[in-house]
């Protein structure tokens, strides 16, 4: 998400870009954003366990010819409304069927067309890898999820009462560093240069905190790159290498990698943008993603994220007892709670990302065993919208009807 529940994540506003409840939107108006879009302005949650559902809200659609149908018009209707170049779509549950395809374009200077093979910047959902690694050093008894971030980092703000859990369950209080005018200027003047982790938090630290750790729900970036600090720190090697060392391999994931700079595997999309420092809309795909880090620069592929979606939401790679705290959502916008790294939208387990030029979605539903990933070349909302939730909400108005994905954009803090 921007520094909104784009992503995806959950943020749904801005592109922050870095990740939201996506990287989210940048700059001033990103932190009115939503990637997932959650502002400071949302009330205090109560933690509660994910909702038990009822049987009638265990159903999804048979994916006939006819449910085939359905989709292909409903997303060719958001792709034509909301005018996104290219997107592809999976949509799979065990007895029901599978609906895999593309629409659109992957080059508007070619025309040439999106097809599901292709890499993609993956925003906010970089997140779940991130807090993955850390609760794998919570495993191995390295770290603890209530130990104070201080005790990793100095110079944090609050940083002997912030704990790693508040910063995974976004509720630091920290300023959001993607939200920052200067920080906006910097990226969109110069959209290649690299950005260190300690640039990123200066951004930050310039700002007062929000409100005390733990009071609200407030989705931020500057938290996920505390947490890649920390990864750093104790396991002794650079986040990137950690990530695809001790998540991605043992996923068995083939296509998903951690950037250092702006290389791109081939084959990948174009990705357009109107974050620009001319508001006009620009091709980001050669864009340095350093500034979204542990937030957000990741890139994947649709195999890799729809193995990656279960892998996430059933904790393959974790204990129980520590998955269990992951999915322990505290509520953060209707319809919707935050665990760690992770979002429960109507019982979709995941998360979503955006960052200039792309958009992400990757959930799971537990009762049903099915998966839905969206990936798209933009990142440009439409009436307010994360462009992902557009189509995850007309996507499970069909396959789940009783579980409908969306996330409502947030008045501004």
């Amino acid at each position: 998400m921007r520094t909104r529940w784009r992503s995806a994540a959950v943020g749904a506003a801005a592109v922050g870009l870095v990740a939201g409840l996506v990287v989210g939107p940048v700059g001033p108006a990103a932190a009115a954003a939503y990637e997932p879009t959650m502002t400071a302005a949302a009330p205090t949650p109560t933690p509660t366990p994910t909702p038990t559902p009822t049987p009638a809200s265990d159903a999804f659609a048979q994916l006939t010819p006819a449910v085939t149908r359905q989709l292909d018009d409903a997303i060719r209707k958001v792709l034509a409304e909301a005018k996104i170049p290219g997107v592809i779509v999976a949509v799979s549950a065990p007895g029901k069927g599978e609906y895999i395809r593309s629409f659109g374009v992957a080059d508007k200077a070619t025309g040439a067309p999106m097809t599901s093979n292709l890499n993609m910047r993956i925003g906010s959902v970089t997140k779940t890898f991130t807090v993955t690694a850390l609760l794998e050093l919570v495993d191995d008894g390295k770290v603890g999820l209530d130990d104070p971030i201080g005790k990793y980092v100095d110079g944090v703000p609050n940083g002997d009462r912030i704990t790693l859990r508040e910063l995974a369950g976004m509720r630091s209080g920290l300023f959001n560093y993607s939200a920052d005018e200067d920080f906006y200027k910097a990226l969109t003047s110069n959209p290649d240069r690299p950005f260190t982790p300690q640039e990123l938090l200066d951004y930050s630290f310039k700002h007062p905190v929000l409100f005390e750790p733990n009071a609200k729900f407030y989705y931020c970036n500057t938290n996920l790159i505390l947490l890649g600090l920390v990864v750093e720190k104790v396991s002794g090697v650079p986040l990137g290498r950690f990530i695809e060392r001790e998540v991605v391999a043992p996923a068995g994931l083939k296509h998903t990698v951690f950037p250092t700079g702006p290389e791109f595997p081939e084959p990948h999309a174009q990705g357009y943008t109107n974050q620009t420092a001319s508001g006009k809309i620009e091709n980001s795909a050669d864009w340095n993603p350093s500034w979204g880090w542990a937030a957000g620069a990741m890139i994947s592929d649709l195999p890799d994220l729809r193995s990656w979606a279960k892998t996430l939401a059933t904790g393959t790679l974790l204990t129980p007892a520590t998955q269990a705290q992951r999915l322990d959502v505290v509520d953060a916008i209707p319809g919707a709670g935050y665990g760690l790294g992770i979002f429960n939208v109507q019982g979709w387990i995941g998360h979503n990302g955006s960052l200039p030029g792309y958009g992400s979605l990757v959930l799971y539903l537990p009762q049903a065993r099915a998966t839905l990933v969206v990936l798209l070349n933009t990142d440009i909302g439409y009436e307010g919208q994360e462009p992902s939730t557009l189509f995850g909400e007309a996507i499970t108005k069909i396959v789940t009807p009783e579980r409908v994905y969306t996330l409502p954009a947030q008045p501004p803090s």
